[in-house]
């Protein structure tokens, strides 16, 4: 199973606290170890967190100095934790306008982690699903520029390769977004052609395990049909995060 989430709403829930919007991301740090840690034990295969877009980038230069020097901290105390649970780091986005002190901490984290068989932590970071598109598309037509045709397998692979992803990610599955906005903000649009959506209310620091447990419950009474018609109802005997 995939899961998506995008971590929304921290600057609001430190603004209503009065707390300049740095404390929020700082508490919302903590929810991320939550939820990674309640993902892996459950055997989510994957978890791809949207932490920082590459719209974010029109904010005020202080907020991105911290949020960067925070995602670098993450990292460095983080990877080890992950490690000992076996999982795999990914950190995934454009990389050219990151610093060069972050950038080796994203290597080291991916090199630490590389062997790791358990749960895939993807975190994205100057995401922009439009933009990995659209490279994608212009790899595509470099690599084959007789022949329009692509197969979904072979542009999923240029997107990977964009995005400095590990291929074996697979399709979204569940998609949640908190902060209680209801749109998809550029991320993995590809990936999310056949996701279930869940839109919660809760600002991202007040997402906890429960939140977690209701939102892959509520995907799991749901009905994929992928376009095909509904099969017969069958017993689910799977009882993770119940």
């Amino acid at each position: 199973m995939h899961i998506a989430i995008i971590m929304d709403g921290n600057g609001r829930w430190a603004t209503q606290r009065g707390l300049p919007r740095t404390a929020g991301h700082v508490e919302g740090a903590k929810a991320v170890r939550a939820t990674v840690e309640t993902a892996a034990r459950a055997g989510v295969d994957t978890l791809t967190l949207y932490a920082f877009s590459a719209a974010n980038w029109r904010r005020p230069q202080v907020e991105i100095a911290a949020l960067m020097k925070l995602f670098g901290q993450y990292l460095f105390s983080e990877t080890r934790r992950c490690v000992e649970q076996s999982i795999r780091v990914n950190v995934i986005g454009r990389r050219d306008r990151l610093s060069d002190n972050l950038l080796r901490s994203i290597e080291q984290s991916e090199r630490l982690s590389a062997s790791c068989t358990g749960m895939h932590l993807r975190v994205a970071v100057d995401y922009s699903s439009q933009y990995s598109i659209l490279k994608a598309a212009q790899r595509a037509d470099r690599v084959n520029p007789q022949d329009g045709d692509i197969a979904p397998a072979d542009f999923e692979r240029l997107l990977h390769e964009v995005d400095h992803s590990a291929a074996d990610a697979g399709p979204v599955d569940l998609l949640i977004r908190t902060g209680n906005e209801r749109r998809l903000s550029d991320f993995m649009l590809w990936e999310c052609a056949y996701a279930e959506l869940i839109f919660s209310p809760r600002m991202w620091p007040d997402f906890g395990v429960d939140d977690l447990h209701a939102a892959v419950r509520e995907f799991r009474g749901r009905d994929r049909r992928f376009g095909a018609v509904a099969p017969p109802l069958t017993r689910r005997q799977e009882a993770w995060l119940d």
